[in-house]
């Protein structure tokens, strides 16, 4: 039987961020995850690291905080995969006013530091670049600063940065069961191949969606805590805008919506708060959230869209501390701990957000590792996350000295993959000199030479998560692509 010190259930954001920092700590880590890495809620973001300028409407100034200081400390950790982006709020003088919105952004620049991030300030839309796909009537507004992620590899490099820190991940290995023994925990685990056993010294309940769920059917623990499910749906549309700027639209309703240039050649809206009863397995967007970003986004920009227009969309559900809030979108977006100490310790994690995985986690370690007789102290807000050490900080510099030292890339290709792995690129063209040493092209700019890297170092074992959550290639490929790439996945698994 496998003995470790933690066992870590779930592979979202919150699991993987607490097993590198447990494995960081010397602790002997084991995460399992019923699905893929990020599978579910953490690839289904609006992809923002951002301190939640509209939580500032609740009075939740901690989390706001503790959300603008993490931003700052994420964009340094991986510059490949998460980078400053300037937001524009068009002034509705029906919602908010403008003086309410001028206050907001100013406490907005001042609860953190900001060391790299420009301040807000207000703007005149008819001679700013982000003026001229709104409508006429919008005259004045605001900028500000927050910052962009590719939520699903975040996920991805925080496990990949436990087990080169000696941590076990298991992807697609459920936890199906759980009991004290001892002063330690027996938990099965269930795979393609059956079951096992893995003996552990403490357990973190990391499930995100289905936290209570375990806690309730698998542990058998009392939760004195709740999550209420929201779901949170986007589409994404053609190109309708060709500025590097997002904006954040407010609504009748009092919700916000964002529209973010995504993938050079599409826009990303979202996102809806709705409330969710059903099997968090089982996510999609239905008709009338389509309906209702299409509408927003018809409020303030001058091309008008509709549902033949989405090309995609996606849908997750956000695991939120419950705290009775009787509006959706109005639930808080922190988080809490639950500490079991009642024999051998468990944690659960109610809630948390992207921005806040990295002090999750630490605070999580903080708690578990002197139970362990662990004494290190936490040591994430210093170290780059795997590709982030780029020279300088500077994702561009870092390009240009790509291209420069591998002329034979397509300019294309090499930005894709630099953005993907960072200073890890190396290692994924596997010391090659040409294309053709890339091996085949399996699918328009994507090589054989990749496929191996994600397979062999990054858990993919599907299309889908090739295709969706290591990579948006699936937006700019043809229809047949994921039979392509999963064929290929076939021949290579063979022995």
């Amino acid at each position: 039987m496998q003995t470790v010190d933690l066992l870590v259930i779930g592979g979202g954001i919150n699991g993987a961020a607490i097993a590198r920092d447990a494995a960081g700590r010397g602790l002997q880590v084991l995460l399992c995850e019923k699905d893929d890495l990020a599978a579910h809620t953490s690839s289904a973001s609006t992809k923002l690291i951002h301190g939640g300028l509209r939580y500032l409407e609740h009075y939740e100034f901690g989390l706001v905080r503790k959300a603008l200081q993490e931003r700052e400390v994420l964009l340094d950790a991986a510059p490949h995969i998460m980078w400053p982006l300037r937001f524009v709020m068009p002034h509705d003088a029906a919602q908010r006013p403008a003086w309410l919105i001028r206050c907001g952004l100013f406490l907005y620049d001042h609860l953190a530091r900001r060391r790299r991030l420009p301040a807000s300030h207000g703007i005149h839309l008819e001679r700013h670049p982000a003026g001229a796909p709104l409508q006429p009537r919008y005259q004045r507004g605001f900028e500000y600063s927050d910052g962009w992620v590719n939520d699903a590899r975040l996920v991805v490099l925080n496990a990949m940065d436990a087990a080169e820190r000696g941590a076990d991940i298991r992807t697609r290995s459920a936890c199906v069961a759980a009991r004290r023994s001892g002063d330690g925990w027996i938990c099965t685990l269930q795979d393609a191949r059956g079951q096992h056993e893995v003996a552990a010294r403490a357990v973190v309940n990391a499930a995100g969606p289905w936290v209570q769920q375990l806690l309730g059917g698998v542990i058998h623990a009392p939760a004195h805590k709740a999550i209420r499910l929201v779901k949170g749906s986007h589409i994404i549309v053609r190109r309708l805008f060709d500025h590097p700027y997002a904006y954040i639209f407010q609504n009748p309703d009092q919700r916000i919506i964002f529209a973010i240039p995504y993938e050079q050649d599409f826009t990303l809206i979202g996102t809806t708060d709705v409330d969710f009863h059903g099997d968090a397995n089982q996510v999609a967007i239905d008709s009338d959230e389509v309906a209702y970003l299409c509408a927003m986004s018809n409020r303030y920009f001058s091309r008008q869209i509709g549902p033949a227009d989405v090309v995609a969309s996606y849908a997750g559900v956000r695991p939120l501390l419950d705290d009775a809030h009787g509006n959706a979108s109005g639930v808080t977006r922190d988080y809490a701990l639950e500490l079991d100490s009642n024999g051998a310790p468990l944690l659960s994690v109610f809630g948390g957000k992207i921005t806040t995985c990295r002090k999750l986690a630490e605070q999580v370690l903080d708690r578990m590792a002197p139970l362990l007789g662990c004494a290190r102290p936490g040591w994430t807000a210093s170290t780059p996350l795997p590709g982030g050490d780029l020279p300088g900080g500077s994702f561009d510099a870092f390009l240009a000295g790509l291209q420069q030292h591998k002329p034979w890339l397509p300019p294309a290709l090499a930005a894709r993959l630099a953005r993907a792995y960072g200073s890890r690129v190396d290692s994924v063209l596997a010391g090659a000199d040409s294309l053709a040493a890339l091996g085949s092209e399996i699918q328009p700019g994507l090589y054989e030479a990749e496929l191996r890297y994600l397979v062999d170092k990054e858990w993919a074992q599907s299309a889908e998560d090739i295709l969706w959550r290591r990579s948006k290639l699936r937006l700019h490929l043809p229809a047949g692509a994921d039979g392509a790439v999963d064929a290929w996945l076939a021949g290579y698994r063979q022995p």
